[in-house]
């Protein structure tokens, strides 16, 4: 009786230890915990469950990785002390637990932490080879700002994140004990129970397995980083020029300002006038362009002017008379006088020929598309 109750003192001192320190346990339906149980079985969510469940039962979770000796006794762990292997593992544990006064073990079948969000783990099979009668606990976790668990995350970080983080909770479930039944073998009593932890916590119960993580693990720290143009998922920028959904006015206003100029220069091709139009976006520019041959072209014969939308032109207005030298700069002139002229007064000319073919025709020299 009194060994009983420095325990209850002890316990309770710990809790309100935790406390001050921002572990919050709650617990539900207490009364299912099993007083005959000698295995526990539970998810991982954190590196210090086990201290958790401690607090409300006593029960020891054996180190399976890690350091032994005195770090192992600081964290609360069970030192078995065997280094053969699995066997040898499990028949320390079977040892434990046929003494009758030792505490009930609590094994973790994940074999690592997990979220607790998303899904359970596969459960291994070697805890369910100890006894043939287990007592799952369903464990929720919660914490404000911080994940509560990530992948890669050591005992170390995840104690400093609980001292730094106001507060976490823990949320322990007792489930009725589980026991196997004559004709059901180890790793179907082991699926069954993932299942009912999988069932209370409400997450999937998956058949990833510890080393499907670790082998996950090593690839994302060996993996490059993938740059961010090469996403697949991420769309590519925009283009800025030319847009798809441009509206077709303006395509209209370059196809009228392209048949003024081909009206001045009758020998240059429509496709060349429309090129340095985008570029330039003015009709004189694109005169000055073609005249002193920074657009190459192919000259071509004068071409029948389409019928494009734009002012109505008098069928009575007089015929405008014909440049003085509309002839490309490369093709021997005819006439002497043409052949005089030099490359300034050519272009002169071709622009007085223009501003007058504007003047007869759209009634203002300074038209639209002029700079």
């Amino acid at each position: 009786m009194e060994a009983s109750r420095a325990t209850a003192a002890t316990a309770f001192v710990v809790r309100v230890m935790c406390s001050v320190l921002g572990l919050l346990v709650r617990q539900s339906q207490p009364r299912q915990r099993s007083l005959r149980a000698r295995v526990y079985i539970a998810n991982h969510v954190t590196h210090f469950d086990h201290n958790i469940i401690n607090l409300l039962t006593s029960c020891n979770a054996p180190m399976l990785n890690g350091a032994s000796g005195f770090i192992c006794w600081s964290r609360g762990f069970l030192e078995v002390g065997s280094t053969g292997g699995r066997a040898e593992l499990l028949e320390s544990l079977k040892a434990y637990s046929s003494h009758g006064g030792n505490p009930p073990l609590l094994l973790f079948p994940e074999e690592t932490t997990t979220n607790g969000r998303a899904g359970l783990l596969r459960f291994s099979t070697w805890p369910f080879s100890i006894l043939d009668t287990v007592q799952p606990v369903a464990l929720q976790v919660q914490r404000p700002f911080v994940a509560v668990s990530t992948a890669d995350a050591s005992w170390v970080t995840e104690l400093l994140w609980t001292f730094f983080v106001p507060f976490t909770i823990y949320q322990v479930r007792w489930l009725p004990s589980v026991c196997r039944r004559a004709d059901e073998t180890r790793e179907e009593l082991a699926l069954r129970v993932q299942e009912l932890l999988a069932l209370e916590l409400g997450v999937a119960s998956t058949r990833v397995t510890a080393t499907d993580k670790a082998e996950h693990l090593k690839r994302l720290r060996h993996s490059p980083p993938v740059p961010y143009a090469l996403v697949p998922s991420q769309p590519l920028p925009a283009r800025p020029q030319a847009p798809p959904s441009s509206p077709p006015t303006e395509d209209m206003r370059l196809m009228g300002m392209a048949q003024r100029v081909k009206e001045v220069l009758p020998h240059v091709p429509l496709a060349a006038i429309c090129k340095d139009l985008a570029q330039t976006n003015c009709v004189d520019a694109t005169l000055a362009n073609l005249l002193e041959g920074r657009v190459p072209f192919t000259p071509s014969e004068a071409e029948e002017e389409p019928s494009l939308p734009g002012p109505s032109v008098s069928s009575t207005q007089p015929p405008a008379s014909p440049p003085p030298a509309a002839l490309p700069l490369k093709v021997f002139a005819r006439s002497p006088e043409a052949r005089h002229l030099s490359l300034q007064d050519r272009k002169r000319a071709l622009f007085d020929y223009a501003r007058r073919r504007y003047a007869e025709k759209y009634g203002t020299p300074q038209s639209q598309g002029k700079c």
